[in-house]
């Protein structure tokens, strides 16, 4: 006993050192600043740490009520929150191995030998087995699988993410739709209105039939657009319906209209996104679990370790069983070592090295990318700011160019055709002003994402 009390002193020693290389976070490349930002304050800057959900910068109660919806009904994002209980459920598994297992067994047997009376024999025991941690090799499988469900955690910040995003563009897409069909039935109204002056001069010889029939052609040109547009609306609704875990029968939203300006977030400096995107931490922290593996494979190569005791009784009746002459115990450490293996433990080392480098990569590569979709978006931002003044601009301009050309042609002076001329131009400018707008809102949202929604790898 005072052995195994000695060994085992001597094993907790040992336990304070752990085979395999420490973790480092992976240096990677960064810039003081975006290029794109160089020069462009946003029109409307807004700091996400102030607002909450960072859906509350458009200020929009619809919006806010559907993205509410995600985190509970969304059929991917709960699947990653089951993955997620299912990594930090391993975590406690490989936690538990620091632990001795203990067991115990009552038994009941029943037998003779040859002509001797059939006798019974009753044991109870306990059996312990603890395995010393003396390479780390327990601490590198926990380290790992920390890693692990940290990183599975951030995968699931980056599926709530994903879902937000998509929700806000389509809500947007579908708002412009809500937008077009307003300005749809704005051109309607009007090309209804030339239809009869065209008829009211044809009435009295002062138009030819030509004319009216070209402004018929044009108003039932722009009636169809109308029931054409409905269509697009539809499948955005349906789209939000899934991303909120409803049924699309089940699920429609009252028109409304589409908000004229465009918040949006300062991009910050580069080095911040390390902490900010959750696809970046997911990528770093399977770094670090990979890292940790390759202590565990390193650890193969050494001696294991393993205390093991019994305390056993053995009886032929169950009264009085538990007494000193009938027990039977055991304690005492045990050494087990790999002599030859062909090179089976240096080609799981070799992998877990490989792996790891995968990971790097995989990191890195996350990493720039995840700068060109910073970059991108603040470029896209930044033209789309400068098209939305010209378009505002082309579309009053279109506005008065209709309404001359109309009173010139009441007086007689042009052709009907220079007033679809107009009328289509007006159209044309509207839709790609609304075109513009509805980028510049979903390029936002886009920007916002790059910038990870205002989570932070400390949430971790």
């Amino acid at each position: 006993m005072i052995r195994a009390a000695a060994l085992l002193s001597a094993s907790l020693l040992l336990a304070s050192c752990a085979v395999g290389p420490n973790y480092k976070r992976p240096p990677v490349e960064t810039t003081p600043a975006f290029k794109e930002d160089s020069g462009w304050k946003p029109s409307e800057p807004a700091d996400l740490a102030n607002r909450g959900p960072w859906w509350n910068i458009y200020s929009d109660d619809d919006l806010s009520q559907l993205e509410a919806k995600i985190e509970i009904s969304n059929e991917t994002v709960k699947a990653a929150a089951a993955a997620v209980a299912q990594a930090r459920a391993l975590v406690a598994q490989a936690r538990a191995s620091y632990w001795p297992s203990i067991a115990g067994s009552v038994g009941l047997q029943r037998g003779a030998i040859g002509t001797t009376a059939a006798a019974t024999t009753v044991t109870a025991g306990v059996t312990a087995d603890w395995t010393i941690d003396v390479w780390g090799q327990i601490r590198r499988t926990v380290e790992s699988d920390r890693a692990a469900a940290q990183a599975t955690d951030a995968a699931l910040a980056a599926a709530k993410l994903a879902a937000q995003a998509d929700l806000a563009t389509d809500y947007f897409e579908l708002r412009a739709q809500d937008q077009l069909q307003h300005i749809l039935d704005d051109i309607v109204v009007a090309e209804q209105l030339s239809l009869k002056i065209t008829e009211s001069r044809y009435k009295f010889g002062v138009a030819a039939k030509a004319d009216v029939v070209s402004a018929q052609t044009q108003l039932l040109n722009s009636q169809a657009q109308q029931v054409n547009a409905k269509i697009q609306r539809q499948i955005l609704e349906h789209a939000i319906a899934v991303l909120i875990g409803q049924q699309p029968a089940a699920f429609s939203m009252a028109v409304s209209t589409l908000r004229t300006d465009v918040p949006i977030v300062p991009a910050g400096v580069p080095s911040e996104l390390l902490q900010r995107r959750p696809d970046v931490a997911e990528a770093e922290r399977r770094v670090a679990a990979a890292n940790a593996s390759i202590g565990v494979a390193v650890a193969a190569y050494f001696p294991s370790l393993t205390l093991t005791g019994s305390d056993e009784y053995q009886h032929n009746a169950f009264a009085g069983l538990i007494g000193m002459p009938y027990r039977i115990w055991s304690v005492g450490p045990q050494l087990a070592e790999t002599i030859f293996d062909a090179g089976s433990r240096a080609a799981v080392v070799a992998q877990a090295r490989a792996a790891y480098d995968a990971t790097v990569d995989t990191y890195r590569q996350t990493v720039l990318a995840g700068f060109e979709q910073v970059e991108d978006e603040i470029v896209t931002l930044r033209v789309l700011e400068q098209q939305a003044v010209i378009e505002d601009a082309a579309v009053a301009a279109a506005k008065e160019a209709e309404r001359l050309t109309l009173n010139q042609y009441k007086a007689g002076t042009v052709p009907y055709s220079s007033v679809i001329t107009a009328q289509t131009t007006r159209l044309s400018s509207e839709e790609t002003a609304l075109t513009v707008l509805s980028d510049r809102l979903q390029a936002s949202v886009a920007l916002i994402s790059a910038l990870g929604g205002g989570w932070s790898a400390a949430q971790l």
